[in-house]
Parts: C-alpha cells; structure tokens; sequence
C-alpha cells in the first residue's frame, strides 16, 4: 500500500512543478492525473496494489470535503455579502452543464438508419 500510495503522490508531485514551471492554468493535481493515465495505458492498466489502495481511497472520499466545509464556514461572512453573485454564476454553470451535457450525449447517439430512399 505504502508503494502505490507513493507513485500516487510522486504523480501529482511531477503534475505540480509542471503546472508551476510552466505556469500553467491548470492545476498540479490533474496534470499528475493525466500523466498517471498515460503511465498506466503504457503499462496496461495499475498493478493489484495500486488498484487496491485506490479503492480504499476512493471508499473514504468524503473525508476529503471536511476542509471544504471548514473553508466555508469560516468565509460564511464574505458568502452572505456576496449571495446573489454566488447564486447566478450556480445557477449559470449549472445550466451551461446541462446543456453541454445533453449536446455531447445527442452528438454520441447512433443514427437511425434510413431504411429506404424518399421518392
């Protein structure tokens, strides 16, 4: 476990000094992520360990939104002055997702198939 949990965290080390020496506007983590990806398409998929210790992780994910909440409570000052600001660009993206969803999903069906010519 300690050995996957390793590689898990040398990835997103590798996809932070990216993101940083290149400055780019996107964050450390997913470009560790994407390196893993590749990583593992190279090699055939994650080895027992790594798949293992994944699964734990992804089982306790919730944790992860504790300092979330934290982050929230103790901002809760700047999100009551700002509200209705927060609540348009939820409400926006929300429907932007939605719509860009149901598009990619449309785009992804089968055509039917004609089953003759129009006369």
């Amino acid at each position: 476990m300690l050995a996957a949990l390793t590689q898990l965290l040398i990835f997103q080390l590798i996809g932070e000094v990216i993101a940083r020496a290149l400055e780019l506007p996107v964050p450390g983590p997913v470009i560790g992520m994407l390196l893993l990806f590749l990583a593992l398409g190279l090699r055939g998929g994650p080895e027992h360990e790594l798949q293992t210790t994944s699964q734990n992780l992804l089982q306790h994910l919730s944790l992860l939104f504790v300092p979330a909440g934290t982050g929230v409570m103790v901002h809760l000052h700047r999100i009551a002055d700002e509200w209705l600001a927060l609540l348009v660009s939820l409400l926006v993206s929300t429907l932007a997702t939605l719509l860009v969803t149901a598009l990619v999903m449309k785009a992804c069906q089968p055509r039917p198939a004609t089953t003759g010519e129009a006369p």
